[in-house]
C-alpha cells in the first residue's frame, strides 16, 4: 500500500473590468494577464482564457512526462508541443442552449527520447492517463486525439543550428 500523498492546494484571484483581468496565485509573485479573444469583444491586449486553457495543456503535458519518464526510467530531452483546438462559440456568443466547450483538439507532442518504440507507446499513454488537464479536457467531452512523436535526443537542438 503506498503512502497517501497530501492535496496541493491552488487558490487564485482575478480582479478587471470589462474582459480583461489579472489574476493572481496566492502565495506567488507570478501574473496572468488575460483579455477576451477579439471575437468576444476583447481587445487582444493579453492572451485569452481559452488560449491560457490550451496552454496549461500543452505545459501540463511536458510536466507530466518529465514525471512518468522518471518513473519509467526514460531519458527526454527538448519537447516542442502544441495544440489544434476547434471551439464552438454559439453558445458563448448567442446563449444557445448547449454547452460551450471545444468540441475537439489535437495535442501532438515531438519528443527527444532514448525509448524504444514500444516504450515510447507506452510512455505517451501514461502520460495522458497522469495529466490532470487532458483528463479536465476528456472528461469534459471534448474529443481529444493524440500523436506522439519519439525523436532521436538532441535532434531538435540539431534541427535549430
Amino acid at each position: 500500500m503506498s503512502a497517501q500523498i497530501p492535496l496541493v492546494t491552488f487558490r487564485l484571484t482575478g480582479e478587471g473590468r470589462g474582459v480583461a483581468q489579472t489574476v493572481r496565485e496566492d502565495g506567488s509573485a507570478h501574473v496572468i494577464q488575460t483579455d477576451a479573444h477579439p471575437a468576444f469583444g476583447g481587445g487582444d491586449t493579453a492572451p485569452s482564457p481559452l488560449a491560457y486553457a490550451l496552454a496549461a495543456l500543452t505545459s501540463c503535458t511536458q510536466v507530466t512526462s518529465q514525471i512518468v519518464a522518471r518513473d519509467l526510467g526514460l531519458r527526454l530531452g527538448a519537447f516542442t508541443v502544441s495544440v489544434d483546438a476547434k471551439l464552438d462559440p454559439t453558445v458563448l456568443a448567442t446563449g444557445a442552449e448547449g454547452v460551450s466547450n471545444f468540441t475537439r483538439l489535437t495535442l501532438t507532442a515531438s519528443i527527444e527520447t532514448d525509448a524504444a518504440p514500444a516504450q515510447f507507446a507506452h510512455f505517451g499513454a501514461e502520460v495522458e492517463r497522469r495529466c490532470p488537464v487532458t483528463q479536465l479536457f476528456r472528461r469534459s467531452g471534448v474529443a481529444v486525439t493524440t500523436e506522439w512523436r519519439a525523436l532521436a535526443l538532441n535532434q531538435i537542438a540539431a534541427a535549430a543550428e
